[in-house]
């Protein structure tokens, strides 16, 4: 029996060397297929973050400022106010006082919190009244003393000359614990107090920051990273303001190491450097935990926004690891086209998400291309183009709610509060806007001021209420009976303004007629009746195209004194600037 042929070694068969070289090859490209993978994978973590984070941090700053926005603008005018000036000027005495008072607490009605203090600098003397008005009769609480270190607040923001700041801080004498609003009253750089309000602490957090979004931290952090408003209201900082650093609770001892500490105070220092518009940011290392820190800055305030998020939270590298199973299983199927099949059904899907999230993270809307596969990255691409959207979207009503508010600011600036029509300031914008009008058409405008004759009288006599609605019933009948394209404005007390656009002399000799005509039938309460009465000195003029507001002012006002000069209830035209025959007509 013939012996049976020798069997070759194992190494030596074909099929062994296919199978060695398929693993060799296999283990070759596995090993930076899957580097590839996690880089890819983690940059897309990353980037997606990223875009995540700093549209997060700009809708928290959003959040912020729509909380503090009213009260500041508020707060400011306030200090500006010539009452308020006054009485800080001269504060003792009684009828400077009451207006003081009067216009204090005009201004702390409309705040949100409905209270507001002052601090007259010359005394020290603190004044404070609350929503219940529990301090009407006697609005003084107590006098700021430089010793004292509770008063530090005060001389601390005293210090700075001009400007608003916040303090969050716990008022011992009053018992309440605020976002304070302090607002230097500063009248020819002579410092003569502050004014403000306050916001509950606990009522600011719950709005602001105590958001449940998991996975995300919000807080608020002033210019030395003192913790102002969080979540957790015992990591607050009290009164930082007065603090030294070393006693402060601040968002740098929350950090793991020194290199996170300074990688914070770059990304604050670039956030302010770059403006509201920028949000920079890193990783750094909390409780021993990597996260996502976004900084954006609130100049109005001298705030940081800063959002916390975990990565893994948020995003889910576990959404990639079936990627790296389909990778394995077209590896071992076949180890020859491993790379170009890697690279088609995996990288090139994944850099084109990377691609379009790295658009997002630029600003640019709807850049990541839907894949219409069925696998994981198919629903990944989903996942992020549906999560994409909800950032649009949300980005969109953002806009939208800053543009409503910044219409509500405007109307709110530009008209009288007690007639609702334009006032100085919007008689302005719009005389401005009349004057481009005429300069492009080659025309001219017509400005008339409306004096209410003997109006002081009906406010002895009637009392300021009546007054008062003399004044309103007049606006009324004042915006009835000029054209939509015309406006009118209170320039002032019982005067009127009224521009016309495109009115040469007649046009506004008859118009001026007219109104003198429309203010006689404007009722003066009178003993419970109504009863007509109203009379009303006009001065106009005919301004041509370049002319200031001021010159036209000045013309009109100049014809006004003549009419009442004349014998009031009347109105005296100049059509130009060296008119010296000017039309009346009574």
């Amino acid at each position: 029996m013939a012996p049976s042929p020798e069997r070759p070694p194992l190494l030596a068969t074909l099929r062994t060397r296919v199978l060695l070289m398929v693993v060799g090859v296999f283990a070759v490209l596995l090993v930076p297929a899957y580097f590839i993978f996690e880089r890819i994978s983690s940059e897309t973590t990353l980037t997606l973050g990223s875009a995540l984070a700093s549209k997060q941090a700009q809708y928290d700053r959003y959040r912020g400022m729509a909380a503090l926005d009213k009260e500041l603008t508020l707060a400011g005018t306030l200090a500006r106010d010539p009452a308020i000036m006054d009485w800080a000027d001269n504060e003792f005495d009684p009828d400077v006082q009451a207006r003081g008072l009067a216009a204090f607490e005009h201004y702390r009605a409309a705040f949100t919190d409905r209270s507001a203090f002052i601090v007259l600098d010359a005394s020290g003397n603190y004044y404070f009244n609350d929503a219940q008005q529990s301090y009407s009769d006697d609005p003084y609480r107590y006098t700021v003393r430089s010793d004292n270190p509770r008063d530090g607040w005060y001389f601390t923001t005293r210090a700075r000359g001009e400007g608003c700041y916040l303090n969050v801080d716990h008022d011992d004498v009053l018992r309440l614990t605020n976002v304070w609003i302090n607002c230097v009253i500063n009248r020819e750089g002579r410092v003569l107090g502050i004014v403000g309000t306050g916001i509950n602490l606990s009522a600011f957090i719950r709005e602001v920051v105590d958001i449940d979004q998991p996975g995300i931290e919000s807080m608020f952090v002033d210019a030395t990273g003192a913790v102002q408003a969080h979540p957790d209201a015992s990591l607050v900082d009290f009164h930082s303001l007065t603090k030294d650093i070393a006693d402060q609770q601040t968002i740098f001892a929350m950090l793991d190491t020194e290199a996170d500490r300074t990688a914070l105070t770059r990304l604050m220092e670039g956030a302010r450097e770059g403006g509201e518009g920028s949000v920079p940011t890193a990783m750094v290392s909390l409780a021993g935990s990597p996260m996502l820190v976004g900084v954006g800055y609130l100049g109005g305030i001298d705030w940081y926004n800063v959002t916390l998020m975990d990565p893994d939270v948020i995003v889910g590298q576990s959404l990639f690891q079936p990627v790296g199973g389909l990778a394995l299983i077209v590896l071992l199927a076949a180890a020859l086209g491993m790379t170009v099949l890697f690279k088609t059904a995996v990288l090139d899907r994944l850099e084109t998400i990377e691609a379009g999230i790295d658009g997002l993270r630029q600003g640019k809307r709807g850049q990541i291309r839907l894949d219409r596969g069925n696998d994981e990255i198919g629903r990944l691409s989903r996942t992020l183009v549906a999560m994409v959207s909800a950032v649009t979207a949300s980005q969109r009503d953002l806009e939208r709610q800053v543009k409503e508010r910044t219409e509500d600011l405007e109307d709110l600036v530009n008209r009288d509060s007690l007639t609702g029509i334009f006032n100085r300031r919007g008689v302005a914008q719009g005389f401005a806007d009349f004057s481009d009008w005429a300069r492009q058409r080659k025309t001219t405008i017509g400005l008339i001021l409306i004096d209410v004759d003997g109006f002081k009288a009906i406010n002895d006599s009637l009392g300021h209420a009546t007054g008062d609605a003399v004044l309103i019933a007049l606006a009324e009948r004042l915006s009835q009976a000029i054209r939509r394209s015309d406006l009118c404005g209170r320039w002032g007390g019982d005067e009127f303004v009224v521009v016309i656009r495109g009115c040469d002399a007649a046009v506004l000799n008859r118009i001026a007629g007219e109104l003198l005509e429309m203010t006689r039938t404007v009722p003066v309460p009178q003993d419970g009746a109504a009863s007509p009465g109203l009379t009303a000195s006009i001065g106009a003029c005919v301004v041509s195209p370049g002319e200031s507001l001021q010159r036209a002012t000045d013309l009109a006002d100049q014809a006004l004194y003549r009419a009442k000069h004349e014998g009031r209830d009347r109105a005296v035209i100049v059509a130009t600037e060296d008119d010296d025959t000017a039309r009346v007509s009574a």
